[in-house]
């Protein structure tokens, strides 16, 4: 049996897809960019604030699911330039302190809607 999580003020999916499905005792969140609640638009900045917004919108997903960041056990980091490897890692460290999930970090050639970063995650109810 599964779930489709559909959080009322998250972040819209540009496709046919859920923000989030909950299954078996897991929350398979999809890949989230640095989209701006409010507006659906692109964040403009830096990488690590691009971060930071990637992780606030996977964090309304994962509680609109019953969960919480501190319930993730992988995450997959998709990058259009791993020149940026280490300013992700800094930003992205911030809200992992004990116990960080699996991770996958690779480079893609480009991602949905021109964005430069993106997340999806596994988590734990």
């Amino acid at each position: 049996m599964k779930e489709q999580i559909f959080p009322k003020n998250g972040p819209k999916p540009v496709g046919p897809y859920s923000p989030a499905i909950k299954a078996n005792g897991f929350i398979f969140v999809s890949g989230q960019g640095p989209v701006v609640m409010e507006t659906g638009e692109h964040l403009v900045g830096t990488i690590e604030e691009k971060v930071h917004r990637v992780m606030g919108n996977l964090q309304v997903v994962l509680e609109a699911a019953g969960s919480s960041m501190d319930k993730i056990v992988k995450t997959t980091i998709y990058l259009t330039d791993l020149g940026n490897f280490k300013k992700v890692n800094e930003a992205y460290g911030q809200y992992f302190k004990d116990v960080p999930p699996a991770r996958t970090t690779i480079q893609a050639a480009a991602l949905p809607t021109g964005i430069e970063v993106e997340i999806d995650a596994i988590a734990i109810e």
